[in-house]
């Protein structure tokens, strides 16, 4: 996937380096700052994060629109904040 056929999104951030929970929390910070209804993209890698991540988000009361698997063994999570 190229930059350029990016999902919208108003803001994204890239948690690859981090290891649970600290994904989550990265990402909470991220949604909370953000305005209801707006789009976060979240790059992650490892089976933690791509379980626990949207899991969470979800109890959160986010909607989980995609999860796109990147040609570099890492997943685009696509979050709209609930």
């Amino acid at each position: 996937m190229s930059l350029t056929a990016l999902p919208a999104h108003d803001k994204a951030i890239d948690i690859t380096a981090e290891t649970c929970p600290m994904t989550y929390v990265r990402t909470r910070l991220a949604l909370d700052v953000m305005t209801q209804g707006q789009v976060l993209l979240v790059k992650l890698k490892g089976e933690d994060p791509l379980r626990n991540v949207p899991r969470a988000a979800a109890d959160q009361g986010h909607d989980l629109l995609d999860l796109v698997p990147l040609e570099d063994g890492t997943h685009l999570l696509v979050i709209q904040k609930g």
